[in-house]
């Protein structure tokens, strides 16, 4: 059995895996944008790709290599800037390189016969997705080219006919579930035996200027963490949770702005945006003259999106989402949400004597990366990650092999 673990593959993994949605780093924010509303996916992956190919023999050679990816998040941290906030339509014609995170080796291209020990020692050096090639499963029709086009979306299929799909810390912990009895008796003790609660946490008051939290939520989707929102006493109230917030629209960067910390939980939590929340973000941007961002909200919660004006289509096919089913930001802006797993601001806990298979299962059903750990009384002690975990399992897994 444990043999049989060992010998699996990067490959066994991406089964049933979907094709990268890809876009060129030549492309804009207000690009990326347009994609991230029309998908389903959250993270879009984005390539530098040089097409200048040569062929020596029967070799085809085609220099292209994913750089990083972005989200939602990225768009709205991006947009909270402060000459960003003043003009959004304006940041949203930068190139799409300004949203890349400068962390390196986040992205990382793995062989599909990469061993299951080799992903693993990746992801607990820092890599979050691991980019593998895969045989080409579709057929791109002439409408959805002409889109690719309009959009500078990067080919997904390269040299030899294959795609590539990218493996994340979650889908590692998955498939070490799905073997957890060889990691008995292990997966049975408490996360505080193991010693993998952190106590390096990001925390934000409850009553603060939800701006004040910016560089902790560019901090925590870095990390692939979140920033716990606590009382006067230090009593964990919820969380800002970049999994949550990157369901939201764009102008959340308006709330981050004019909200506190507690007000943008209920702004970002499930069922969308509350019309009296909404309103009391409108009053203060004037407030504040912030007349570029004013008009993109008010546009916003009247149903109109902020990216619409300038981009073209080709396609009723491969349209964007319409005004009204954007209007309510993540909550509508994919037709197959509601198929989706919906996050709420509250956060995932555990306590420092729950087993390491209990996190993991939390951890997985409410698809985040970490599980907050506290006391009875619900002050915060750390947080468990996902990252933690596989260091434990490869513990494990250098045991199997000696």
């Amino acid at each position: 059995m444990a043999a049989r673990l060992l010998a699996h593959e990067v490959a066994d993994l991406c089964l049933g895996k979907q094709p990268l949605k890809s876009l060129s780093i030549s492309a804009t924010v207000r690009q990326a944008l347009i994609i991230l509303k029309s998908t389903d996916d959250t993270h879009i992956s984005i390539w530098n790709c040089d097409h200048h190919h040569s062929i020596s023999d029967q070799t085809f050679i085609d220099d292209c290599r994913c750089v990083g990816k972005i989200c939602m998040v990225d768009v709205i941290c991006y947009l909270c800037k402060e000459d960003n906030i003043k003009s959004p339509s304006s940041a949203l014609d930068s190139p799409v390189s300004v949203l890349i995170s400068g962390v390196p080796a986040v992205v990382r291209h793995v062989e599909p016969a990469a061993s299951l020990v080799e992903a693993i020692d990746l992801i607990i050096n820092g890599a979050q997705n691991l980019v593998v090639p895969i045989k080409s499963r579709t057929t791109i029709n002439a409408k959805r080219k002409q889109l690719q086009r309009e959009l500078s979306i990067a080919p997904t299929t390269h040299a030899g006919g294959y795609e590539f799909c990218w493996l994340t810390q979650e889908d590692v912990i998955r498939f070490l579930l799905s073997s957890i009895a060889l990691f008995s008796p292990t997966a049975a003790y408490s996360v505080e035996s193991l010693g993998i609660i952190s106590s390096d946490i990001l925390t934000v008051n409850y009553h603060s200027p939800a701006s004040t939290a910016l560089g902790a939520i560019k901090t925590s989707l870095a990390d692939q963490t979140s920033v716990a929102v606590v009382d006067d006493d230090g009593i964990l109230i919820g969380e800002i949770s970049p999994f949550t917030l990157a369901y939201s629209d764009e102008t959340a960067a308006a709330a981050i702005a004019t909200l506190s910390a507690g007000d943008l939980m209920a702004y970002i939590d499930c069922g969308g945006p509350p019309e009296d929340i909404i309103r009391v973000v409108e009053a203060r941007l004037k407030e504040r003259n912030l007349k570029g961002m004013l008009e993109e909200f008010s546009a916003y919660s009247s149903g109109i999106p902020l990216i619409n004006g300038n981009s073209s289509f080709s396609s009723d096919e491969e349209s964007p989402p319409s005004p009204a089913t954007m209007k309510s930001g993540r909550f509508n802006r994919s037709s197959s949400y509601s198929a989706r797993i919906t996050r709420r601001a509250e956060a995932i806990v555990c306590y420092p004597g729950s087993s390491l298979v209990a996190v993991m299962i939390q951890a997985i059903a409410h698809r985040v990366s970490y599980v907050w750990v506290i006391e009875e009384d619900c002050s915060v002690v750390g947080i468990v990650r996902f990252s933690g975990m596989l260091e434990v399992f490869r513990s494990h897994l250098e045991s199997m092999m000696n």
